[in-house]
């Protein structure tokens, strides 16, 4: 088991596969981003040797994530891998959904159980405004293809104020009338050069209740407030499923953390919202042995911070947020 020294038991990795993605959306990346060479990001024999490491620790939920984890060469192999490898329990993907047509039933036969579908508007042109050149039908057709395949789903969306905060959020938690789908709003989080566009479009959890509630209705909690994962649960009367809201900026969920985040280029991250990495993949590639990596993640881990620094302007500027995987 991982323990830090609050008593957290970090039993949830995050990998990242790339740092590419086939979007640029506004508050992820500049849109002339630079992307590091393949040589400088984890190979596919290097991930497979720290999952076996992780899941020996006891982590037993693994999520997918980028850039857009999709576009990664042999996808589908290195989720089979990982679902195969003992203790791994869970294994799911966050995704823009562009590939997913092609790539969810295999995917979903390699072993994958849930995809968490970016989608921050069904508004044809605000998509294409939110990520540069973006078609949200294909999106669409992904989350349908998601379906058919037997993924459970949840719909994310980043709410960016002037962007998307009103009627499109109203349109996309009228989906849970129909379907018995989880859709999540996401606070923007600051990070490295899109840090002061990101700081300006915060929109708190409850400004964005009181329009849902608003134009569909009273939202109700689900399990009494209890937190799914990092997200606060609601419901609209009559819908089949359910409206997840993650706060991490105004309301922050860090006595609850279980995760870790290994990003693309190997630095194990103990908290999405600080600088501090423990650098793995220099040891890896040095000949470090199984037991001297479980060293260094354990030692990491113990430090992890209990929490962002927000509030005292702390912000990251190592990394933007496809560097690090959400």
């Amino acid at each position: 088991m991982a323990f830090d020294r609050f008593g957290r038991n970090i039993n949830y990795l995050r990998i990242s596969l790339t740092d590419k993605c086939n979007l640029r959306c506004v508050y992820c990346m500049p849109e002339d981003i630079t992307f590091r060479p393949r040589a400088e990001l984890l190979q596919d024999d290097e991930i497979d040797r720290l999952v076996h490491i992780f899941a020996a620790l006891g982590f037993h939920k693994f999520r997918l994530t980028g850039g857009e984890p999709t576009v990664r060469a042999n996808i589908v192999d290195i989720v089979g891998r990982i679902a195969r490898t003992p203790g791994v329990e869970t294994i799911a993907m966050t995704t823009n959904g562009l590939m997913l047509p092609q790539l969810a039933e295999p995917l979903a036969q390699a072993g994958l159980q849930r995809v968490n579908v970016s989608i921050d508007t069904i508004n044809p042109e605000k998509f294409k405004k939110i990520t540069r050149w973006g078609d949200v039908e294909d999106v669409w057709a992904g989350i349908e293809a998601s379906e058919r395949a037997g993924l459970g789903i949840k719909l994310n969306a980043v709410v960016v104020r002037n962007y998307n905060d009103k009627e499109d959020v109203v349109d996309l938690a009228r989906l849970t009338f129909y379907h018995d789908w989880q859709v999540r709003f996401i606070e923007m989080m600051p990070f490295g050069d899109v840090a002061d566009f990101q700081q300006a479009g915060v929109v708190s959890e409850e400004e964005l209740r009181e329009t849902i509630s608003a134009a569909l209705g009273p939202l109700s909690p689900v399990n009494e407030g209890a937190l799914d994962g990092e997200a606060s649960l609601y419901q609209l009367e009559g819908s089949m499923g359910t409206l997840g809201f993650i706060s991490s900026v105004t309301q922050p969920f860090c006595a609850s953390c279980t995760r870790a985040r290994l990003t693309a280029d190997g630095r194990l991250r103990l908290c999405l919202l600080r600088e501090k990495e423990v650098n793995l993949l220099e040891p890896l590639r040095n000949g470090a042995t199984d037991q001297e990596l479980t060293d260094i993640i354990l030692e990491g881990i113990w430090w992890k911070p209990w929490g962002h620094g927000l509030q005292q302007n702390v912000i990251p500027l190592n990394r933007v947020m496809s560097e690090i995987g959400g």
